[in-house]
């Protein structure tokens, strides 16, 4: 049966993106990143080689591309600052005042419009003399991450609605140290374990400094979360969901939102010899400063089995020495990104955080689906017609009506992304945009799916057949 779907009042509604994927070098003196310093070292592991000095050029365009957040519906929009521009060097030292014009410039006019600047400190792009330390798994980085924290929030706590410590915590960790799809590439999980509670933290002695200065916004992180679901019922399929999901959901999740460490984890850490360095004071600190809001990045599930095979005990420790992933028949897939849809996990995800953690203010902080050579769907007037978009995220949000009417505090959706941006290695292969980005021309084309957003956002619903959730 087709259903008007209404939200609450005052529903964030926008998108996100990072200072890394769309701003492009600009002219305030940015130092090196890793991204930058990887793609000169390695371009073949880039996407048609394309690497970050351009990209969205959103460092020049600003003004016009809040326009078209304009157009497109936002009323609150997720953008990262860019520690290497703003300490150009190595992360620390004087705060670059170009760079801090410039921000201001920037959510200024997201205010004058309207559109509530969600701030996120830290976004994947560490500072390449900062990386060249230790990165996160060294205590100068932390400190130097402090620092800079601070210093964001005086320049500009009269401008963030919210502020997030951290964007997908575990996607450095994973890429860096587990899986060989972020500089450095290195495959040791001790010292990732190291750099992952040192990134934790840092999060709880930014959220420390926050609080002292009394600011009307909130401060939390967000974190790319995927409900766990074993195979079966059988008690080995389910052990190993109960450890894949200890890996890779509760280990940041506990510790920044309770301020606690998830038991079964720290006991395999600790059997393996795999544990961290720490002191009890950073314990005491990681306890006393949790996060006040949570973004949630959903785009799929995670499906375990307990292994088939044996672990060669002379490879690489890994998580994957617990469980081995579940090929479901029958899925659903993005083909091109190679992960599966399942619109309910959306809504398993809500539920998980509304009866284990509280039911904390939170938000959708990404969702969307990444397509490849979409000028496939290029209509007469030169707009893209992706109907699967729209189609992707009414099935999604559908679920998210559903988690809120059963209570679930949830106060938003931000899809990514705003206009097709650069996507790491991946480049420009896979776009995500509800404006499309001629990247030759750097010309902007709001797609079928932006005008759908704005309809959707100036109605705050849209009409559903309800007959299709379970």
């Amino acid at each position: 049966m087709e259903k008007k779907l209404i939200f609450p009042e005052g529903f964030w509604w926008g998108s996100a993106w990072s200072a890394e994927q769309s701003e492009g070098t600009g002219a305030t003196g940015k130092a090196e990143t890793i991204w930058k310093r990887w793609f000169s070292e390695e371009p073949n592991r880039f996407y048609d080689r394309v690497g970050p000095e351009v990209t969205t050029d959103h460092f020049n365009r600003y003004k016009d591309d809040i326009k078209l957040m304009k157009e497109t519906g936002h009323n609150s929009f997720r953008l990262s600052l860019s520690w290497a521009r703003l300490f150009p060097n190595g992360g620390r030292g004087e705060i670059n005042r170009k760079a801090v014009d410039f921000y201001r410039d920037l959510m200024g006019e997201m205010i004058k419009n309207d559109i509530k600047p969600f701030i996120n400190l830290y976004h994947f792009d560490m500072p390449m003399e900062l990386q060249e330390l230790g990165g996160w798994a060294s205590r100068e980085t932390v400190e130097a991450y402090v620092n800079y924290a601070v210093s964001c929030f005086k320049e500009f706590g009269d401008l963030g609605y919210h502020w997030f410590t951290s964007n997908e915590p575990l996607g450095p960790i994973l890429g860096t140290y587990l899986e060989d799809f972020h500089y450095p590439n290195l495959i040791d999980f001790k010292e990732g374990a190291q750099a992952a509670f040192y990134t934790i933290l840092a999060h709880a002695k930014a959220i420390k400094e926050f609080k002292k200065l009394n600011l009307k916004s909130k401060i939390g992180v967000i974190l790319n979360l995927s409900p766990t679901y074993p195979r079966s019922s059988n008690k080995w399929d389910l052990e190993a969901a109960e450890i894949a999901d200890a890996f890779y959901t509760r280990s940041f999740l506990d510790p920044m939102v309770k301020g606690t460490f998830n038991k079964k984890l720290v006991s395999i850490l600790k059997e393996y010899d795999q544990m961290p360095d720490y002191t009890e004071e950073d314990l005491k600190i990681i306890s006393e400063n949790t996060a006040q809001i949570l973004g949630l990045n959903y785009y799929e599930p995670r499906r375990v089995k307990a292994r088939l095979t044996a672990v060669n005990k002379n490879s690489p420790f890994l998580p994957e020495w617990f469980f081995e992933l579940h090929n479901m028949p029958g899925k659903r897939m993005n083909i091109y990104r190679g992960w599966e849809i399942y619109e309910k996990g959306i809504y398993d995800l809500c539920i998980d955080i509304k009866e284990n953690y509280d039911n904390i203010e939170s938000f959708i902080s990404e969702n969307g689906m990444g397509v490849a050579d979409e000028e496939r769907f290029l209509g007469e007037n030169g707009q893209i017609i992706d109907e699967y978009r729209i189609n992707y995220i009414k099935d999604h949000l559908a679920y998210l009506y559903k988690a809120v009417n059963e209570g679930c505090n949830i106060k938003g959706y931000h899809l990514w992304t705003f206009i097709d941006c650069w996507s790491w290695i991946n480049a420009y292969k896979n776009r995500y945009g509800l404006v499309s980005l001629d990247l030759a021309t750097q010309k902007r084309t709001i797609k079928k799916s932006g005008e759908f957003f704005k309809k959707m956002t100036e109605e705050n619903g849209f009409l559903y057949d309800t007959d299709k959730l379970v």
